[in-house]
């Protein structure tokens, strides 16, 4: 991944002309969700996430984007998310926790603002959380048994889980009505706190991912058990969501 800028939205100007040049009025908006639109971005770690939101007859020339995709991933900014409005609509009931992450961090680039207002079924929510948490159990499960207990290459899966689990945490966060965190820990805190989980383990998992332990310096095998055990808790408490 090339280096990103270490501020994302310096670069907005440039972008937007791009994609203008590009798509003219078929663009309907430009979007920066994600860490870039808040503050834990990082530049040695994060990518610049963009959603171009696009009119139907342009989604039939994206190869017309091929160089101004090109010229944007050497500065850090990953592939955009073409969508279309009939899209998103289309799509609310399938991929609840993504909309939501998407409007939990976003800023306006370009145009229309196509996040606001969106509507997501809280049992639509609940269900995709449920079947992303024991879907993330089974590839935990394999992950261990695939790293035959190497510290280094559990705190590498320990790391590269933690994204899809806070946007899982974020979901969960919203079905219980609680005020959204503003960063990853204090979210963490939270959503342990309200599931009665061991904040304690999360707390030592993000450590490992911000590289405040390293592998070798903790017992990376007890840690991981104790994190399948949290994570089968709350696939129950879940669970037990849908009545």
């Amino acid at each position: 991944m090339a280096r990103s800028a270490k501020d994302p939205k310096a670069l907005l100007p440039e972008i937007i002309q791009d994609f203008r040049e590009v798509f003219g009025n078929d663009l309907i908006s430009l979007i920066l969700y994600g860490s870039a639109a808040g503050p834990e971005y990082d530049p040695a770690r994060s990518d610049i996430n963009l959603m171009a939101v696009l009119r139907p007859e342009a989604m039939g020339r994206l190869d017309e984007a091929f160089s101004l995709v090109r010229k944007w991933r050497r500065k850090g900014c990953a592939v955009p998310l073409f969508l279309t409005e009939r899209y998103i609509a289309g799509s609310l009931d399938v991929f609840p926790i993504e909309y939501l992450n998407f409007r939990s961090r976003y800023a306006m680039v370009y145009g229309k603002d196509v996040l606001r207002g969106l509507e997501l079924k809280p049992s639509l929510l609940r269900l995709q959380c449920e079947r992303e948490i024991k879907g993330k159990m089974l590839l935990l499960r394999e992950g261990f048994v695939e790293t035959e207990g190497k510290r280094g290459t559990l705190a590498a899966l320990i790391a590269d889980s933690t994204g899809a689990l806070t946007a899982i945490f974020r979901a969960l966060a919203a079905l219980k009505g609680l005020e959204m965190p503003g960063s990853r820990r204090a979210l963490f805190t939270e959503v342990s706190r309200v599931f009665d989980l061991d904040g304690g383990v999360f707390e030592r998992l993000l450590d490992v991912r911000d590289r405040k332990i390293k592998g070798a310096q903790a017992d990376m095998p007890a840690l991981f058990k104790r994190y399948l055990a949290e994570m089968e808790k709350l696939s129950d408490a879940v669970d037990a969501m849908g009545g």
